[in-house]
């Protein structure tokens, strides 16, 4: 941070730190309502690879909810119905979303840079909503025990934003509830995720698919042009899969995936191929006085089900819902701050209940296999009892307490 001068300061109801999908959506909401609002990104653009890309049917119905639902969508973007698990060369649908009761029953992919330019490009119709890019909180202001703002780095200087509430939404490694000292509670997860694109043939299937086979297990998703792909590996195993080398890993993605074919050798080299590690963790307190975690800040997902993203947006929906009207009026109280934590608890310790429990029974025997795999007998269930492929659908697509914009 530049310490030549005094930093700028500005002035906002809410100040909210980080313009991913929650921070954004709250943005948007609570300028909606008349707040006075302003999001700090630290980065230039939006433009990042490998971010969350699924957007399940409850965020879509908040789209709709807010009347942007046919302008979303007139954005490139693909879309499934159906999930489905490849185990020994038989196919297995496991969710099928066609029956859930929203105006969308389909899980949608965009790029999450178009997701967050499509909120930002929106919420900038309303006087009350303010951007500032490339503006990295580091610290925040702290007077007569509450939180009063954050300290920024810019490229012009140090900024400062005073706040009646900041709200801490900069993600999984959120330095604005390390700086609050708020106690983490690490769930723990088995794996982590190699991420890598694949060009996509017009033959090939068109929906989201996992594969397994003996200590390999690899999600693709539909991209239109290329595939995503995820390969799970052992926590900590990269150096390991390095030390093997780049064709022995893809090998391992043609024997799972075999008609992909010579197309593996589009990765040249490891730069390629982006390591995510896996976190589930979440907040025993979410806020303290001026101050409350939404999103990753609060509770850091796996991404079994890819539901990050869609927790995100619920929180934020949930917080303007239950914090606009005061913010509207002044500052708000910790007992305000508690009823968010009290409203999205629930889900997010139920979610991260259900990833935990794939992550034991399903996930860490594939990955610690060293014979043949055969499909467990609820993915079984599921496949053979069209019925049944309801369940996991409504819990992936809408999650265990979705939210609506008042």
């Amino acid at each position: 941070m530049d310490t030549s001068h005094p930093p700028k300061t500005l002035h906002a109801r809410c100040c909210i730190v980080g313009g991913g999908p929650a921070g954004m959506m709250l943005g948007f909401l609570l300028a909606r309502q008349g707040v006075d609002v302003i999001v700090l990104e630290k980065h230039a653009d939006f433009l990042r690879d490998f971010r969350g890309d699924t957007i399940h049917p409850s965020t879509l119905e908040v789209m709709h909810e807010l009347g942007l639902l046919d302008a979303f969508l007139a954005r490139p973007h693909q879309e499934t119905q159906t999930v489905s698990l490849v185990v020994g060369g038989e196919t297995l649908t496991l969710g099928d979303f066609s029956h859930l009761p929203t105006r969308c029953k389909f899980v949608a992919f965009m790029p999450q840079w178009d997701f967050l330019d499509f909120l930002a490009e929106h919420a900038r119709v309303y006087p009350h909503f303010r951007l500032r890019m490339q503006a990295e909180a580091t610290d925040l202001i702290e007077e007569q025990g509450r939180v009063a703002g954050i300290r920024a780095s810019t490229p012009d200087g140090p900024l400062d934003v005073r706040a009646d509430l900041v709200i801490a939404a900069d993600g999984r490694r959120s330095v604005m509830r390390e700086k609050a000292g708020l106690e983490v509670l690490d769930i723990g997860a088995p794996m982590d995720v190699l991420w890598m694109r694949i060009s996509r043939h017009p033959g090939d299937p068109s929906q989201l698919l996992g594969r397994v086979a003996a200590g390999r297990m690899l999600v693709m998703i539909d991209r239109g042009e290329y595939w995503q792909c995820a390969y799970l590996i052992p926590k900590g195993a990269l150096e390991r899969l390095k030390r093997e080398g780049l064709p022995a890993f893809r090998a391992k993605l043609a024997g799972l995936a075999p008609f992909l074919g010579s197309r593996v050798e589009e990765l040249r080299s490891w730069d390629d191929i982006k390591l995510l590690t896996v976190a589930v963790d979440r907040l025993n307190q979410w806020f303290k006085p001026g101050l409350l975690c939404i999103g990753d800040a609060a509770h850091a997902m796996s991404p079994v089900g890819g539901v990050g993203i869609n927790l995100a947006i619920q929180d934020a929906v949930a917080t303007a819902n239950i914090l606009g009207p005061q913010l509207r009026n002044g500052s708000v109280g910790p007992e305000a701050l508690a009823l968010v934590q009290k409203r999205r608890e629930w889900p997010t310790r139920m979610t991260q209940r259900l990833q935990v429990l794939l992550q034991d029974r399903m996930i860490t025997p594939v990955l610690g296999s060293k014979g043949p795999v055969s499909a467990p007998w609820i993915v079984r269930l599921l496949a053979r009892w069209p019925l049944f492929r309801r369940l996991p659908a409504r819990l992936i697509g809408m999650g265990f307490r979705p939210e609506h914009v008042r």
